[in-house]
């Protein structure tokens, strides 16, 4: 899965790189620990103007999916990560997958690993997980496959009020492999920079872009180190969090 991610790129950056051509009108501050139920920037594009184009958007959603159809906004707790094996099939994701695409950006995301089984640490307990810092290699930074919905707050009254409308979106999740899967099971799924304007494309079938998106990284794609367990509490914040405690993973173990 993807629980935790870091995103500290300034909005004006995330405008150059993909294209937008609306920018957001409230900026979020740099991040290095964002949560589910934060507040993130998610790429998508608008609704067509007369001319039949699709205006590039940075927007603000909130983490976890709340269906159109939800009673609750609640249920979005529930709904940060959608597996792509059966993004297409389930009744919460599969509307969105034909033409409520986006894209998450982040400087990289975090996984645990799990200790040994059997191991014991020096105080006799049984060690804590060990969280990695996974983000691509080249320095660039990485878009993550994701779907949005509007979801409508029937407690208020006004539709032009702001408060009525919640915007939210999911990370897409797939079988992760190579040095990732040492880490753990599940890995977002990364759009690279060549595929973004299809999967964005509402006109584009969902299904197809996305098998064309799981196609396996480069070799090398992924850098990948342990971090400090200060990560674990979502109460901490700053660069420190992707400090390298150690060198990269490769393949085989670790990286020199």
């Amino acid at each position: 899965m993807c629980g935790r991610y870091a995103a500290s790129r300034d909005p004006a950056a995330l405008v150059e790189e993909f294209g937008v051509e609306v920018p957001p009108v409230v900026e979020l501050p740099p991040r290095y620990n964002i949560a589910p139920t934060n507040e993130v920037y998610v790429v998508r594009d608008g609704k067509p103007d007369d001319s039949g184009h699709h205006p590039r958007r940075l927007d603000i959603a909130r983490w976890g999916l709340v269906p159109s159809w939800a009673k609750d906004a609640a249920v979005g707790n529930r709904m940060i990560n959608a597996r792509a094996e059966t993004v297409a099939e389930k009744p919460s994701y599969k509307r969105a997958l034909a033409s409520r695409r986006c894209l998450v950006p982040a400087d990289g995301f975090y996984e645990w690993q799990s200790p040994p089984e059997g191991s014991i640490a020096a105080t006799g307990t049984k060690p804590r997980k060990q969280p990695y810092f996974l983000h691509p290699a080249d320095g660039t930074g990485l878009a993550m496959a994701g779907l949005y919905e509007w979801w409508r707050d029937k407690d208020v009254e006004d539709d032009e009020d702001p408060r009525a409308w919640l915007l939210s979106t999911t990370i897409i999740t797939t079988s992760a492999r190579d040095e990732v899967g040492q880490i753990h099971d599940r890995m977002p799924v990364a759009v690279l920079p060549e595929q973004r304007d299809a999967w964005l494309d509402p006109a584009t079938p969902g299904s197809q872009v996305l098998a064309e998106l799981l196609e396996p990284a480069r070799p090398g794609f992924w850098e990948i180190y342990p971090v400090s367990t200060e990560v674990n509490s979502v109460r901490h914040q700053g660069p420190q969090l992707v400090a390298p405690l150690s060198a990269p993973l490769g393949r085989d173990g670790p990286r020199e």
